[in-house]
């Protein structure tokens, strides 16, 4: 069976902490840890995320005010962080906004 993906759309609301082992797509507003230890997190463009973040591989495309943890990170050309980034693998696109302090490697 191919890993599952799974989706919070636009327009829920959580408060408390969300862990998972797959992949998973947020695009609603979360206030509260994320946490895989090796799944893939997608930070959606309507998405507003307040806590830390922790995963394999996270990609923001929304808002984060949190601390970033994982083996790779993107933020994408509207995305917006405020909040430190700690990873072996970084990349932002013309655009993107970080307001933090970011360790790599």
């Amino acid at each position: 069976m191919a890993n599952a993906t799974n989706v919070l759309a636009s327009g829920i609301e959580i408060t408390g902490s969300i862990r998972f082992s797959n992949d998973m797509i947020i695009d609603g507003k979360i206030e509260g840890e994320i946490i895989s230890e090796k799944g893939r997190v997608t930070i959606g463009e309507n998405a507003m995320i307040k806590g830390n973040v922790t995963a394999g591989d996270v990609k923001v495309f929304g808002k984060v005010e949190g601390k970033i943890t994982g083996d790779r990170c993107e933020l994408k050309a509207k995305s917006r962080l405020d909040g430190d980034i700690k990873a072996k693998m970084f990349s932002m696109e013309e655009g993107a906004q970080l307001s933090g302090r970011t360790e790599i490697g």
